[in-house]
């Protein structure tokens, strides 16, 4: 054999064994990712959707159905770590470029990342989550045999007139935006041009969705801070309040056992074990306090809440910074690229603390959109209950969570908290080149945020000196109206 072909022979042999290494990691990062995920649904799903004592079949759909839902969680989990495990790879091939043992962190190794989380995105969103809600709502055709192929078939037949109906609304809606006789000719190009531009406009659904709930739990995650830590009185004695409030709950536990009612108060027993159950909880919560450390009490919180202003402030001055670049520089629009060039240059001015704070905020941000999702009225009723969530509510949480995590790295990149670029189909967005699209988010993103924050943390500080100064003990001011009398 000519040199020529042994040295050919040997880099088709060195690229076929990058491309299965690159094949097993992959699978086994999505496996773990699975696994995870089905701890996480088994632990909220309601067992008795799942067993067979009285409908063997149902059972059967709906394990089928959380097998869907399973895959789904776990492809949102792989969206939300997807840009925070490509900015770390970056900066490790920085620190060690020569290393033998990281040599399978490579940019073809995250492009092919990028491009999975892109794929089963669409797949989980367009076919798997529909299938799985109508394939638990199907009963089978009427007159054909009962069973689960029967319930397959419904599905499909419903799945295939709405992904018609899907497609004909974006074709009209791509024609209308397109106004040319290309993009109505094109019908056929399903690949390459309407799953995508479908994408692209889910994609800015929640990119859109994450700039109003981002805020919202920005603020949302002061107050539950608040409620979880032991938060430090000013001028207030304890001991004296845990007595009263002990004192209190014996009282009204002694009125309830008399089981009988004075005979000049009219007393409900109904608001009486209301009010009961109200001084117990005060009354735990006083002893959670009494019974945590000065450390915990005075240092805790403190650092808690200083923690949380430090990262929403370094957001919102990033943001402002972003905004800036985008008025000075067209490099500043977020792009997106073919090739993942990792190892070359840090995606931050500050090196690698500067990429470990991009990755602390983007999972900052994640945290806060979910917080502010869940605590918004309109998507209250979607907070998952442990073990007693049914099916129904179990696809709709998944849906929800891939939405917003696979908007996250187009939200990151449109707001300049990283630098690193779309990978893949990410950066084929049609609003991603648009600058009054990117300037408006930047600018919504920064004025939300900032009028959140300054009214969670003055109403905060308002509470506190009210409470501190015993301001909150004194009696509402009572006006008195003077009826007119009417003239006979």
């Amino acid at each position: 054999m000519a040199p020529v072909e042994q040295d050919a022979l040997a880099v088709r042999e060195q690229l076929f064994h990058e491309r299965v290494r690159e094949c097993i990691i992959c699978a086994l990062l999505f496996a773990s990712l699975y696994i995870l995920c089905h701890f996480v649904i088994t632990h909220f799903k309601k067992h008795t959707d799942f067993t067979a004592v009285h409908d063997d079949e149902d059972a059967a759909v709906n394990r089928i159905a959380l097998g869907l839902c399973t895959f789904t969680l776990a492809v949102a989990l792989g969206a939300v770590l997807l840009l925070p495990f490509s900015i770390i790879s970056n900066e490790v091939l920085l620190s060690f470029p020569q290393n033998y043992y990281i040599q399978w962190l490579n940019g073809s190794l995250i492009h092919g990342l990028w491009n999975l989380v892109f794929l089963f995105s669409n797949l989980s969103l367009v076919f798997l989550m529909p299938f799985a809600y109508f394939f638990t709502e199907s009963e089978g055709f009427a007159g054909s045999k009962k069973g689960i192929m029967a319930r397959v078939y419904e599905t499909s037949v419903v799945l295939l007139l709405l992904t018609l109906l899907v497609l004909g609304m974006v074709w009209v809606a791509s024609a209308i935006v397109g106004n040319d006789a290309a993009s109505r000719q094109s019908l056929y190009d399903l690949w390459e041009y309407y799953l995508p531009y479908l994408y692209s406009c889910i994609s800015l659904f929640g990119v859109l969705l994450l700039l109003l709930c981002t805020p919202f739990g920005l603020s949302t995650m002061f107050t539950v801070t608040g409620k979880l830590l032991v938060k430090p009185r000013l001028l207030e004695d304890l001991d004296e309040q845990l007595s009263c409030t002990r004192f209190e709950e014996a009282a009204v536990s002694h009125r309830i056992r008399s089981g009988k009612a004075s005979c000049w108060l009219n007393l409900d027993m109904e608001m009486l074990r209301e009010q009961f159950f109200a001084i117990r909880s005060k009354r735990r919560k006083l002893e959670l306090r009494h019974r945590a450390s000065p450390w915990q009490r005075n240092l805790g919180y403190p650092l808690a809440m200083l923690g949380l202003l430090a990262l929403t402030g370094i957001s919102v001055l990033i943001v402002c910074f972003h905004v800036l670049e985008l008025l000075l520089d067209d490099a500043a629009m977020p792009r997106g690229i073919q090739d993942a060039s990792l190892g070359q240059v840090s995606f931050s001015i500050f090196g690698s603390f500067g990429a470990a704070l991009q990755v602390v905020l983007i999972f900052y941000l994640m945290l806060s959109s979910v917080v502010g999702f869940y605590s918004s009225p309109l998507f209250t009723r979607l907070l998952p209950e442990r073990e007693g969530t049914p099916l129904t509510k179990i696809i709709g949480n998944c849906v929800s969570l891939l939405v917003l995590s696979s908007a996250l790295p187009v939200f990151s990149r449109t707001l300049g908290i990283t630098r690193f670029d779309l990978l893949g189909d990410f950066g084929r967005f049609n609003w991603l080149g648009n600058f009054y699209i990117v300037f408006l988010y930047n600018m919504g993103f920064a004025g939300l945020t900032t009028l959140c924050l300054v009214k969670r943390v003055s109403w905060a500080v308002q509470a506190e000196l009210i409470r501190a100064f015993g301001l909150h003990k004194l009696p509402l001011p009572v006006t008195r109206c003077r009826t007119r009398s009417k003239p006979s």
